[in-house]
């Protein structure tokens, strides 16, 4: 299951983000620093309405939703690379994660310590920014040594690493780098912190989030874009964390009610579980469904028809045949798998075909 790692400094807002995501109160929140040691880890379904609109059609009985993992990794600060704030444990967690979602306070309020003593968004970015570049950095030139003496030497990983290092040594993230062809297995084996694709979760002021007009004119939010703008791999979202931690109590017609109230027009763990899995992982959703069962099941842009096969089973993949395939649309406007078939809306693809996002298939095999 892919997993994305929530960070940033102390007492940014990271678990009671991790809380409005997982409805639950699993992460403590405290004014404190490092009030999370151990990370918190909880499974959270991606929001698709079309999952409920086939199940409801077909009436299903069970409905499956695709799901995502996020683990709240405690807060880093300044040295962390150097074991600061136990910085070296807190660092290993996140070297397990496939994507980073950062969460960065873009709002004042005198009650809630910040750990250098005053908000400023783009200086926190750096702030874990730097860190993660020197605890690669690190790595890298341990490893470094260690294939160095190696008979015979690795040339290829050689190269690469003495690439990293100098980038890296320039304050730029190892997603930055563009590998050669060869390297790329190399480099997807270290699973740099760098590396990993990263969402910067603007934790903005309820009262700024509420007024909606102003956001776009929030200076801390003005500034992390900007910050984003001039060239940072990544991606800014907008979210009151105060606010998904009210809704996370409600009942989701309670909770649509208080949005509306707001004059906002969707949940901002929603458009960050949608970002995170559409845009950072790069993963699409396909559907089987029928009486018994409507499941969404979750593959990588660009996977074949034998590859999404074997999410199900591996059976299916190793005796693939063929796919049928409907696209949702059709499928919704037509029906039914029969009513599909009669109107010529249903293809037979063979193995090289790319599943598409929406796309409602019925494999053929053979074992």
């Amino acid at each position: 299951m892919p997993k994305i790692g929530i960070v940033g400094l102390p007492n940014v807002g990271k678990s009671t983000l991790f809380n409005a995501l997982t409805r639950s109160h699993r992460a403590q929140v405290a004014n404190f620093p490092f009030c999370t040691i151990k990370p918190n880890v909880g499974i959270v379904n991606v929001p698709d309405t079309r999952l409920g609109t086939l199940s409801e059609l077909m009436k299903s009985k069970i409905v499956v939703p695709t799901t995502i993992e996020f683990v709240d990794i405690a807060g880093l600060v300044k040295g962390a690379s150097e074991g600061e704030g136990l910085g070296n444990q807190f660092l290993s967690h996140i070297r397990k994660v496939d994507a980073i979602v950062q969460v960065v306070r873009c709002f004042e309020n005198t009650e809630i310590h910040h750990v250098a003593g005053a908000v400023d968004p783009v200086r926190d970015i750096e702030t874990i920014s730097t860190e993660l570049v020197l605890a690669d950095l690190a790595f890298l030139q341990k490893r470094e040594g260690k294939l160095k003496a190696r008979i015979p030497k690795q040339e290829v990983e050689l190269h690469l690493l003495e690439k990293l290092i100098q980038h890296l040594d320039k304050g730029h993230p190892a997603s930055s780098l563009k590998p050669l062809k060869e390297e790329k297995p190399f480099l997807d084996a270290l699973c740099l912190l760098t590396s990993k694709p990263t969402l910067f979760a603007c934790n903005v002021h309820e009262e700024d989030l509420a007024g909606q007009g102003n956001l776009a004119e929030a200076s801390f939010l003005q500034s992390v874009k900007a910050y984003v703008a001039r060239g940072s791999c990544t991606e800014t979202i907008a979210i009151s964390v105060q606010i998904e931690s009210e809704l996370s109590e409600l009942s989701l017609t309670e909770a649509g009610e208080f949005l509306a109230g707001l004059g906002v027009e969707d949940s901002g763990v929603k458009q960050l579980i949608r970002t995170a899995y559409d845009n950072l992982l790069g993963l699409r959703t396909y559907f089987t469904t029928g009486p018994k069962e409507t499941h969404a099941w979750t593959i990588h842009d660009g996977d074949r028809a034998p590859a999404a096969a074997g999410i199900i089973h591996s059976d299916l993949e190793r005796g693939f045949i063929a796919a049928e395939v409907v696209s949702y649309e059709d499928f919704i406007q037509l029906g039914s798998w029969a009513q599909a078939r009669t109107a010529g809306c249903l293809r037979v693809e063979g193995r090289k075909y790319m599943v598409r996002d929406g796309d409602v298939i019925e494999f053929r095999f053979n074992v």
